[in-house]
């Protein structure tokens, strides 16, 4: 088997996945593409010089548990180790006005941004645990997680349209299927199911943590600072688009660029400073200054009540279709 390291990197055609993708294949990794449009991604990876013989791309569309598990299948048939899974694809749509669903019936940017990586992380981490001792550095489970998701930051106290928060889950402990569309139970917004979903995607990976932790792999989270010019926001009003980029490079200077967001990415998937913790979500903070180094932030209470977190990971379980 070789010894080259590899990883899969969800979302993996534009933004900070395709510029981790970059900064990964640099330092020497296999890099597995996993995205929904292969043509995207095949012409991303040239334009931004990924050597075809660094990467491989395959097909996942994290909204459908049928791809998902196809997905996994495929890759367990190409019989190559994994060192590391970076579930960084997400879907934002703040202009909805009715809640898309997913072919499950579940709301689409939480069935695609949750429940797709919980279903992913949980089919893939035997394969991460088969790598521990492979490489110099232990095998690593790491999630992009936002600012917006985590209340202990300014930026997540913004209530526009609403902080998340995940309440007492009762959307979900009622099935979320039609009419619900709130893991909260409560009326749509858009804008906060994007939030809700990385919250659980943040809580998910301290879950892993706490079941897994022992294991040999690493699970972690990361804010790489405000990549406010990324596609994530294609969905977004037109002006947004113009002048969110330009408050966060003036006014708060939060601004990171998508080369610098996924090479940040890259090392906390790959570099050995990041390797001797588990359980931490690693940010750069919210205003950029030169030279800072990565620290572990904090999450909020509502990213750390475990009855809570436990009761979402069971109901997680049902969703997905993996409880007993």
């Amino acid at each position: 088997m070789s010894s080259q390291p590899t990883v899969i990197i969800t979302g993996a055609s534009s933004g900070v996945g395709l510029w981790a993708a970059k900064a990964l294949a640099t330092r020497g990794w296999l890099v597995i593409m996993a995205c929904r449009d292969l043509i995207k991604a095949q012409a991303a990876a040239d334009d931004v010089g990924i050597p075809a013989g660094s990467r491989r791309i395959m097909h996942i569309d994290l909204g459908s548990q049928a791809s998902v598990r196809g997905f996994a299948d495929e890759f367990h048939g190409l019989g190559l180790p994994l060192d590391a899974l970076l579930l960084n694809a997400a879907v934002y749509l703040p202009r909805a006005t009715q809640p898309l669903r997913s072919p499950e019936g579940y709301e689409i940017s939480v069935a695609t941004n949750y429940f797709g990586h919980f279903l992913l992380a949980h089919l893939l981490i035997g394969d991460l645990q088969a790598a521990k001792g492979r490489l110099a550095s232990p095998p690593r489970l790491i999630t992009l997680g936002t600012v917006t998701a985590n209340s202990e930051e300014f930026g997540g106290k913004i209530p526009i349209p609403a902080p998340a928060d995940l309440g007492d889950l009762a959307g979900l402990a009622a099935g979320f299927q039609a009419p619900i569309a709130m893991i909260d139970g409560k009326a749509f917004k858009p804008g906060k199911a994007y939030k809700d979903s990385k919250l659980a995607c943040m809580i998910m990976n301290r879950e892993f943590h706490k079941r897994w932790g022992g294991s040999g792999v690493v699970f972690n989270t990361l804010y790489p600072g405000c990549v406010a010019d990324t596609p994530l926001f294609r969905h977004a009003p037109k002006a947004f688009q113009t002048i969110f980029p330009w408050f966060q490079k003036n006014i708060t200077k939060g601004y990171v660029s998508q080369p610098l967001a996924g090479d940040r990415a890259a090392q906390v998937v790959a570099d050995p400073a990041f390797a001797s913790q588990s359980g931490v979500h690693w940010s750069w903070g919210n205003r950029q200054k030169e030279g800072r180094q990565p620290f572990a932030q904090p999450l909020s209470a509502r990213g750390t009540n475990e009855a809570r977190n436990e009761r979402l990971w069971d109901l997680t379980m049902q969703a997905v279709g993996l409880a007993g």
